[in-house]
């Protein structure tokens, strides 16, 4: 190999200010400098909101729970345009944006390609049940506004579920005094408790692709039901009213004498005999209260629910056909059942706590020994039974309306025996259908021919499904978890 003399004259020192020089230039390429009518980059921006370079600046974090972004955005907006001057601007950066810190966003503008600034993102998210019930929320952006007297940045994360990332919403928020920031947060989480946008809603925890969700929860439409709607024995609904509702309007003087409000309420009998049906009541008759929907399999989500009930009192929590998880261990097989999970959950409310538990189930001797062993739960256990005759004749007569004759209304139910809620509101209908397949109104004969179709030998199956008469088994049990409940979704029982 040849040395030229040119390499030869190169000095030590030449070599050092070549390699810094080497650097420098390395450096301003990744930081990807622009020209000068580009505009600010995120230090420059901060530099000039903050008045001090924010690199040393101490960063207050609160992880947000995805199904409270939209409740932290509606926080952070409202303190932010407290100030007329505010500013909302977006973050450059990719996708590696999403998964950095606010410092480490800081660190890489300073030393990497990080610092351009970008469009606000957002995305839509459902705030309530109607298929208009959306707010944009802030997916990725940074506030620049004062607080009180003190210049802050807040950055907003959405979840970045790419790539295994973070699956929970993030606040960032950036002052010179670090006991600012923290008095920032803290008035984030209240606010966030306020303006919840799950306060008063119809919620429960389980995905619906074809519903308004949110984080893992979907939306309800209130039921809207009158006291005719129910049919029950006499004094029944009145004493379960009392009790879920009764003890909420009188709250204060409870809490005066030191009596507490937590309260559980079983509803059991039959299926098809008008559980869920009172449950829709119980909803209907209570607006602005939180009502937490839990059916099945997604009873596992029991202690978010407690958490969603606790925060936004007053609160009823509806645990639906508890029976079907009285012995199962979804948690692995060294679990105990999933029934004790719940009971764990209703035990760990307050008692102070405007809560109600509402446990719906058709197999109330799954439930007995449970419930005997953790006395306390449950302060009043309600039958709900089979209609005697004058309560089929009520059943009728709301399904009908006015269709059909007194007489004819009197001789159905008297043949009905045995049968449920769930079948008289089959009934109707099938006489509806046999009016219409013949081309005519609705009259008793069609009344009468649907009784007996459905008291057939051929619809044994069909009685038993309805909760209605003798029939084979039809293969429900423990082991089966229905989706989350379907029969709010129907309005039927």
């Amino acid at each position: 190999m040849t040395v030229t003399d040119d390499e030869v004259a190169l000095s030590d020192e030449d070599r050092r200010r070549t390699l810094r020089d080497v650097r420098r230039v390395a450096r301003l390429l990744m930081q990807g400098l622009e020209p000068d009518d580009a505009g600010p980059n995120l230090l420059q921006v901060l530099e000039e909101t903050l008045g001090v370079q924010p690199d040393p600046l101490a960063v207050t974090s609160e992880d947000i729970p995805l199904h409270r972004t939209v409740d932290s955005d509606i926080a952070i907006t409202e303190i932010a345009e407290r100030d007329p001057e505010a500013r909302l601007l977006g973050l450059g950066g990719g996708d590696m944006r999403h998964h950095m810190t606010f410092g480490d966003q800081i660190q890489h503008a300073r030393y990497g390609n990080g610092g351009a600034l970008g469009q606000v993102e957002y995305v839509q998210t459902a705030i309530g049940p109607g298929p208009s019930d959306h707010r944009n929320v802030v997916a990725s952006g940074m506030w620049l506004f004062r607080y009180g007297d003190h210049p802050v940045a807040v950055r907003m994360q959405g979840a970045a579920m790419q790539m295994g990332g973070r699956p929970f919403g993030r606040l960032d928020v950036l002052a010179v005094d670090s006991e600012v920031a923290r008095e920032l947060v803290t008035e984030v989480r209240r606010l966030m408790q306020e303006r919840s946008i799950l306060r008063g809603q119809v919620v429960t925890f389980a995905d619906d692709p074809y519903g308004q969700g949110l984080g893992g929860i979907t939306f309800f439409e209130r039921p809207a039901m009158v006291r005719d709607d129910v049919v029950l024995p006499d004094g029944l609904l009145e004493r379960v009213t009392d009790h879920v509702l009764g003890i909420a309007e009188h709250r204060a003087v409870l809490a005066e004498h030191g009596q507490h409000l937590k309260r559980g309420i079983l509803l059991f009998g039959p299926p098809g005999t008008g559980k869920t049906h009172t449950v829709r009541y119980l909803m209907s008759q209570s607006p602005g209260t939180t009502v937490v929907l839990l059916s099945g399999g997604s009873l596992r989500f029991i202690h978010d629910a407690a958490k969603v009930a606790r925060a936004h009192q007053p609160a009823i929590v509806v645990l639906e056909d508890c029976d079907l998880i009285a012995e199962d261990r979804s948690f692995g097989p060294m679990a105990k059942p999933l029934l004790f999970e719940v009971l764990d959950a209703l035990d760990g409310i307050d008692a102070d706590a405007d809560v109600a538990f509402l446990l719906t189930t058709n197999r109330v001797e799954h439930l007995e020994r449970a419930l005997s062993q953790r006395p306390g739960r449950v302060d009043l256990a309600a039958e709900i039974p089979l209609p005697d005759e004058q309560g089929r004749r009520a059943l009728i007569r709301l399904y009908a309306g006015a269709l059909f004759s007194d007489d004819a209304v009197q001789d159905v139910a008297r043949g009905s025996e045995g049968t449920t809620a769930s079948f008289a509101k089959e009934l109707v209908r099938r006489a509806v259908l046999l009016a219409a397949a013949s081309a005519t109104d609705p009259e008793d004969a069609h009344l009468l021919a649907a009784l007996d179709a459905l008291q057939s030998d051929n619809e044994a199956l069909t009685r038993s499904l309805l909760g209605s008469g003798s029939g084979p088994e039809p293969g429900f049990g423990p082991g089966m978890q229905p989706g989350p409940f379907p029969s709010f979704g129907s309005g039927g029982f």
